[in-house]
């Protein structure tokens, strides 16, 4: 598919302005008007949804009266950016770190070209969503009947990344990233000096024993061929060196592709600090806060995607043990969603997402409005 030269340039001007104002979850205020401003000039049917975020409507003439729906998530990150870019953040110590200006100003790309087809098929619904990076604009919005509300039928996201070459689609069925939770612990020992251990208790090695058995619920309580993670990347504890402490407090992170591993983790993780009270004398306060669920690509819509696309367009997806809210919406209807790759290593494009020098080629952006087009008509909505 070949863009107008004047929707390349728009697509454009929508990513450097958006990249421009990178806001936080549930904080996107300049970004949300931008983006209801342009679906109305668009000539959708525009709503505001979950605080910040934004949904364009058209409806189609396909008798189902179904739509397809297709998701690109708003917020940024905490970071000072350093790319040197010309359409730099002008917000202290905010950044499009993460590609979200991309996915917006791709999907506004699909907003632009269907808005200029004189008819479409079924039903379609621009989902602009808040907060993906946390605590999750998805789940708000799937709270709210969004997508009963418009009879959405599937659901589609993508995700600029730059671990696949340019211009490629990676896609797989089934777990693509895990469902994941947040740990948080308190071993509360007993203070004394540390030339006289026997007098107290000390939380620190308990602590530091509690997070070695941990590792055994992944080898020994976990099949072997199904995925877990369990990491610990923060730990405080103590005021000096010769004073044993009187509790340790530590977090991680834990990662599971399938929800019943999840839940074996959450409960051996409880299991264990049961018996490290008895062993050891120690009180163990936890707090498991459940994050986002696993992303699970639909089989029929993965294979039919396969027939959108060439052979050498596209590659197969590694799951990954990241985690990522579209989650929600697949638990309330098929969807699918797909990483569009943009590293180009001679161009300088190849720095990990949440760096602040990440940064992606304008080609990117047009490959990504290319697929969401190529998505619209294989499911029925961009018929002309």
């Amino acid at each position: 598919m070949l863009l107008k030269d004047e929707w390349r340039e728009e697509i454009v001007e929508n990513r450097e302005f958006l990249h421009r104002i990178p806001e936080l979850g549930f904080k996107e205020f300049k970004t949300s008007k931008y983006i209801f401003k342009k679906l109305k000039e668009y000539g959708y049917q525009v709503e505001k949804v979950a605080g910040t975020g934004v949904v364009g409507f058209r409806k189609g003439t396909d008798s189902s009266d179904s739509t397809i729906a297709f998701r690109a998530d708003m917020d940024a990150l905490a970071l000072r950016e350093q790319t040197g870019l010309a359409f730099s953040s002008v917000m202290e110590n905010r950044m499009h770190a993460c590609g979200h200006d991309g996915h917006m100003a791709i999907l506004l790309g699909l907003a632009r070209y269907v808005s200029e087809l004189p008819e479409i098929g079924k039903n379609i619904l621009l989902i602009f969503q808040p907060a993906e990076e946390g605590p999750g604009g998805a789940e708000v919005i799937v709270r709210n009947n969004l997508l009963k509300k418009y009879s959405v039928e599937a659901i589609f996201g993508l995700h600029i990344h730059p671990s696949v070459a340019e211009g490629m689609i990676a896609v797989n069925h089934g777990p693509i990233m895990a469902e994941c939770g947040e740990i948080n612990i308190r071993v509360k020992g007993r203070g004394g000096h540390g030339a006289m251990p026997e007098k107290g208790i000390d939380s620190i090695y308990v602590a530091c024993q509690l997070i070695n058995s941990y590792q055994s619920i992944i080898s020994r309580n976990i099949e072997a061929v199904e995925g877990g993670v369990i990491s610990v990347g923060k730990i405080a504890g103590g005021e000096a060196r010769n004073i044993m402490a009187e509790e340790v407090c530590f977090e991680g992170t834990i990662r599971a592709y399938r929800e019943d591993v999840y839940e074996t983790i959450k409960r051996r993780i409880s299991e264990i600090n049961r018996g490290f009270e008895l062993a050891h004398g120690v009180e163990i306060e936890e707090y498991i806060e459940d994050m986002y669920p696993a992303v699970v690509n639909d089989f029929a819509l993965y294979n039919r995607m396969l027939e959108a696309f060439e052979e050498e367009e596209i590659e197969v997806l590694k799951p990954m043990m990241i985690a990522e809210d579209f989650s929600y919406y697949q638990k309330e209807v098929p969807g699918l969603f797909y990483i569009l790759g943009s590293r180009n290593e001679e161009k300088g494009y190849a720095y990990p997402l949440h760096h602040c020098k990440f940064n992606f080629d304008e080609n990117v952006l047009y490959r990504g409005v290319e697929s969401l087009v190529r998505i619209a008509k294989m499911m029925g909505v961009a018929v002309k």
